[in-house]
């Protein structure tokens, strides 16, 4: 029996939206968010900001980043070469050899991340990493006339590898880090939306921008919101693969559901609440801790103002901040499901004080 992934995610796997240039994404969750939402804010950051009034109750935002890891133009060179810089945490052995799309104010542009190839390398070269500078985008131009005609510095650029299904459920794409936490917040709001007598609380759910060079849209919007509680939604590291030290990362896989992390990031209080929803929902779950404030929105949302009472629930990922991401999709839809179950259960005059 085939898996249909939902098409929400779909449409946010193909958009681009490197950090700063998050508008493919921000328009995707505009067409599936803001019509089922009481407000809907877009802000000078570029977040997207989905409310459902509440009845009294406390008000919970969930986070959920709509930016990804991409490269931006910054010198053309004679001959037409491109250099670029990083967006976001690549690992250079990865760049080169691939196919990129570049967004410019005239459409996309193809082109092939280059560097000198092996044959052309002594013995001490081929052992080396090379340098962001030390590689170029090819998108065959003949000149640097040419080149600017079709791309000007500053335009930004993506992998250019699409979202496919690997076997059943698990699926291969670009961006799951981290277009499935935008889409579990998003979806969140789509189903609470449809059964408004189930809660009580005041829900926001944030497309936020710019997490990846420093969870900058999340400092900002959750400043804004001022939730009473937060859960950050992103992607995890799945350890079940070949040459991870569980002794360092710890036990998680594909398929076995959300995981919750614990550690001073995480107000205890949360956490208990989301481990009782998965308990009582029959949600599988997963563990993690980290005892540092975590690489995630939750670090921002948790010091803004005086304090928010944050959590952190995340999808078990292979590969990560490589061009082919692994995801079971089953684990996706149990972080909505956890995410409507939490929401349930807030009561009025509840608070994350401890």
């Amino acid at each position: 029996m085939s898996y249909t992934p939902p098409e929400f995610l779909v449409d946010l796997l193909k958009a681009k939206s490197p950090s700063g240039a998050e508008g493919q994404a921000q328009a995707v969750f505009d067409t599936y968010v803001e019509d089922k939402a009481d407000q809907y804010q877009r802000d000078t950051l570029g977040n997207r900001i989905a409310t459902l009034d509440g009845d009294g109750g406390p008000s919970v935002m969930f986070s959920g980043h709509l930016d990804e890891l991409g490269f931006i133009i910054n010198y053309i060179d004679d001959k037409g070469f491109l250099y670029f810089g990083a967006i976001g945490g690549h690992d250079r052995v990865i760049i080169p050899g691939r196919r990129v799309i570049i967004q410019t104010e005239n459409g996309s542009v193809k082109g092939v991340t280059g560097k000198r190839a092996i044959h052309l390398m002594n013995v001490t070269d081929r052992e080396k990493v090379p340098q962001i500078n030390e590689m170029w985008i090819d998108i065959a131009a003949t000149n640097k006339e040419d080149a600017i005609s079709r791309v000007q510095v500053g335009d930004v650029a993506t992998y250019d590898h699409e979202f496919e299904l690997i076997n059943g459920s698990v699926g291969a794409a670009r961006a799951f880090d981290n277009k499935c936490g935008a889409y579990i917040v998003g979806e969140t709001i789509r189903r609470l939306a449809q059964d408004r007598s189930s809660f009580c609380a005041k829900v926001v759910s944030v497309g936020t921008s710019q997490e990846e060079i420093g969870v900058r849209g999340a400092t900002t919007s959750s400043y804004g919101v001022n939730p009473d509680f937060a859960v950050a939604v992103d992607v995890g590291h799945s350890t079940d693969h070949p040459d991870c030290d569980k002794r360092k990362f710890g036990a998680t896989k594909l398929g076995g559901g959300p995981i919750v992390t614990r550690g001073p990031n995480i107000n205890p209080i949360v956490y208990k609440k989301l481990i009782q929803a998965a308990k009582d929902s029959d949600i599988p779950i997963q563990l993690e801790g980290d005892p540092r404030p975590t690489g995630t929105d939750a670090r921002a949302i948790q010091m803004a103002r005086d304090g928010v009472a944050t959590g952190l629930i995340s999808v078990p990922l292979r590969y990560m901040h490589t061009p082919s991401e692994m995801v079971d999709l089953e684990d996706v839809e149990r972080c909505v499901q956890l995410l409507v179950a939490f929401c349930k259960d807030l009561q009025v005059g509840e608070n994350g004080n401890w």
